[in-house]
């Protein structure tokens, strides 16, 4: 059974609250058809998308400065509270996550990483090619060990692997700025991104994978192109153009699979949360103008929100991962008025 079955549903990776039993908890309960590894940032340092994957590095070490994370020559104490930090979060992973046909994790891939890490000099890691390709083969062999580990706290079940890349548009179109903030770096072109991504992604060629992007611009035809089995995308920002929409197409027709944040991140006002149909327009408008057949739904889409929900209350959170696992079951078997 792949990890896109029909009725799953998934979460995008953060969640609010510093307990990671009482997280893994709740996403045992509400998407037990794919449940993730969650992400509590609220923990601080090491909880952060940054510092939990570079805890994951090998051979690269990185501590906090005032302007976030720098490598520097040995592991220090940030990045013991990182492995510390994740190694409390597999533990509740085991406990809770046992019969599981699924477990996703996510790490941040190697550009949000290049534009995001410090060299020691202070200049951001994504203006030397070389430290960049470094950091991609380091990224890859430490994802490998994390799946490894994964696989053996929840004997029988898959391992799905998402990247993030918030940062991947603005490398792109020389978004991400300089040290010193009053210019940008140069653009990296998209044979040089598919390169570096395809060797972060090596390590776990094996694996299903999921590139997770939740900018409206997107590059998903790069991330299909690197290998991707699906792409995870806010579909409620990405308008109606053909420039949007056509690698939205061209992803589906080529078999991959649309991770489609539907649900929101934060509570609606009271009295005014969307019924499930409702719920549901966003991707039904994006299917409906690319011509498709709603039967393909339940086996090309998997609902989720739209982005992590750190920054949602305890219930709410709940709620969400809830919406998306009705939303998945209703795809398969759609009310009647759908």
């Amino acid at each position: 059974m792949r990890p896109w079955h029909r009725g799953a549903a998934t979460g995008i990776g953060s969640l609010p609250g510093t307990s990671s039993d009482e997280a893994a908890s709740m996403v045992a309960g509400e998407l037990p058809e794919l449940p993730h590894l969650a992400e509590l940032p609220a923990r601080g340092v090491g909880a952060d998308l940054i510092g939990r994957t570079a805890g994951l590095l090998v051979d690269i070490a990185a501590e906090v400065v005032p302007s976030g994370w720098r490598v520097t020559r040995r592991p220090g104490r940030d990045l013991r509270r990182a492995t510390d930090l994740m190694a409390w979060d597999l533990d509740a992973v085991q406990q809770h996550y046992a019969g599981a046909s699924w477990v996703k994790v996510q790490v941040c891939g190697p550009w949000t990483l290049a534009a995001m890490l410090e060299l020691p000099d202070g200049n951001r890691m994504l203006i030397d090619q070389g430290a960049v390709d470094d950091l991609a083969a380091s990224l890859a062999e430490g994802v490998a060990a994390h799946v490894a580990e994964v696989s053996a706290r929840v004997p029988g079940a898959g391992v799905v692997v998402q990247f993030d890349e918030p940062a991947l548009p603005g490398v792109l179109a020389a978004r991400i700025p300089t040290a010193s903030g009053f210019g940008t770096l140069r653009s990296v072109g998209s044979e040089r991104a598919q390169s570096v991504l395809a060797a972060a992604r090596a390590g776990v060629a094996d694996r299903p994978t999921l590139a997770h992007c939740c900018a409206a611009d997107s590059p998903v035809r790069l991330l299909r192109s690197v290998g991707f089995d699906a792409v995870a995308l806010d579909l409620t920002i990405i308008g109606s153009s053909a420039a949007r929409l056509d690698p939205i197409g061209e992803l589906i027709e080529d078999g991959g699979v649309l991770v489609a944040g539907i649900v929101p991140v934060t509570a609606p006002a009271p009295g005014r949360t969307p019924t499930l149909r409702q719920a549901v327009d966003p991707l039904l408008a994006v299917w409906d103008r690319l011509g498709f057949s709603r039967e393909r739904l339940p086996d090309s889409v998997v609902p989720a929100p739209t982005c992590g929900l750190a920054g949602a209350t305890p219930a709410w959170a709940t709620a969400a991962m809830k919406r998306a696992q009705e939303l998945a079951r209703a795809l398969s078997d759609p009310p009647a008025g759908w």
